[in-house]
């Protein structure tokens, strides 16, 4: 398991959350002492009286507002500032403002205010230029050139154009937060339903057991007490089994990017569990297809817990006693085949529980198949079939022969490519212990 840091609120930058007061201060100083300065130079202009540091103001002040208004605040800057040049003040950084209130305008998605202010500034602007100076103050003023007028037209084209680019970098930005977020809240969902799935397949089937052998212990406790030892035994065995997966799952959880120091339980453990539901009163016959050498970890895994949950199902919820699993070894897949004779009670398919929900999500995630449903002939049935390939994240196959055993030593293959079964090869009959009725288990094929 790893751990993935869920990205925070964006740093300051393009879609920053500076104070608003920040950008306003700052244009308004640059804007009153630039042309404080520049005006010096253009006697010709008319002077800087108080009205023209009220207009000169007017634009910083109305940024404070920008964001809520956008539209509005652009059109009154444009105002004042298609003013300031009407009554002949000298030029300078006045024009700080719009620059500021057009990008707030496009990034906020009001393209068209801003382009329509933009036109109207600019019309202004040329019709004072080239003609209507004449009958402005200050008096005596010239005209300017159509390469002016042209250059103010390529400067409001670059400010739209670098407001566009910001806007969509802004947006690109948004929404790759969005999709590391969404991203981040999906691997937190798929890592809590696999470590839900994992932690229900490894107690559900032990507390079945327990729960069991708790009640045949209590019923022989005073007529049969050797049984009721033996039932004892059997709880100790189940939860001991049940708590070293449980430190298992836990220890993965608390180190983060290692390796299990133990092997996930597989289709090896397949005697293990059969002994465990023949203990809690389900004969079990189990039939091999083919052989399992070379199947991958997570497929291994896979197949084991369905089969596990299967059998927990059985015991919990259906009056069946006797249970038939079925492994079909192909090339490219494995099929589970898992049956039982008797009706479904009461939490059976339709109820609340959970097994069947996480054996199809297992089966999902490796890219297999999942069926679960009632047998024409009565009984019920699961089949799922999972593919031999390696696992979505990468995880490659074992290699041939290296399977385990229950106490986690390898095996090694026969002669015959059967693989070692705790003591018995697949190609000799897996004997099952008897249930109380002496029902024999069924030999496996070779």
């Amino acid at each position: 398991m790893t751990y993935e840091q869920v990205p925070g609120p964006p740093r300051r930058g393009l879609t920053g959350t500076r104070p608003m007061w920040v950008p306003a201060l700052v244009l308004a100083v640059v804007q009153v002492v630039g042309t404080s300065v520049v005006a010096r130079h253009q006697p010709h202009r008319a002077d800087l009286g108080p009205f023209a540091y009220v207009l000169l103001l007017a634009g910083p002040a109305m940024l404070l507002l920008r964001r809520r208004h956008p539209v509005a605040v652009t059109a009154g800057i444009g105002a004042a500032t298609l003013l300031y040049t009407v009554l002949g003040y000298p030029y300078g950084p006045v024009f700080g403002s719009l620059v500021v209130a057009f990008f707030s305008a496009v990034a906020a998605g009001h393209r068209k205010a801003a382009l329509t202010v933009a036109a109207l500034v600019f019309a202004g602007h040329t019709l004072v230029g080239t003609w209507l100076y004449r009958w402005l103050p200050p008096s005596g003023d010239h005209g300017v050139s159509w390469t002016q007028v042209s250059g103010v037209g390529a400067w409001l084209l670059a400010v739209l154009a670098a407001a566009e680019l910001y806007r969509v970098r802004r947006e690109q930005m948004e929404r790759e937060r969005r999709e590391r977020a969404e991203a981040a809240r999906r691997r937190a969902d798929e890592e809590r339903l696999r470590i839900a799935r994992e932690l229900h397949d490894v107690l559900a089937h032990s507390i079945s057991v327990i729960n069991v052998q708790a009640g045949v212990a209590l019923a022989l406790m005073d007529e049969r007490p050797e049984q009721a030892r033996t039932a004892l035994t059997t709880i100790k065995a189940a939860s001991k089994e049940a708590l070293g997966e449980v430190r298992q799952v836990l220890g993965t959880l608390r180190a983060p990017g290692e390796a299990p120091r133990s092997p996930a339980p597989g289709l090896d453990r397949l005697p293990e569990l059969v002994q465990q539901a023949t203990a809690a009163g389900l004969a079990v016959e189990v039939t091999v297809d083919g052989r399992r050498a070379g199947l991958p970890p997570g497929t291994d895994l896979a197949a084991f817990r369905i089969v596990q949950e299967a059998l927990t199902n059985i015991v919990r919820h259906s009056g069946s006693r006797t249970a038939r699993v079925r492994l079909s070894y192909a090339p490219g897949s494995v099929e589970v085949l898992v049956d039982d004779d008797g009706p479904a009670v009461a939490g059976g398919e339709s109820g609340g529980g959970n097994g069947l929900v996480g054996m199809r999500e297992r089966a999902t995630a490796l890219g297999g198949t999942l069926d679960a449903g009632t047998r024409p002939d009565g009984g019920f049935r699961i089949r799922a079939v999972l593919p031999r390939a390696a696992r979505p994240d990468g995880t490659e196959p074992r290699e041939a022969g290296a399977a385990r055993d229950s106490a986690g030593a390898p095996t090694a293959p026969d002669s015959a490519g059967s693989t070692v079964l705790g003591d018995a090869q697949t190609h000799a009959p897996i004997r099952t212990p008897a249930d109380r009725d002496g029902v024999p288990a069924a030999e496996e094929r070779p």
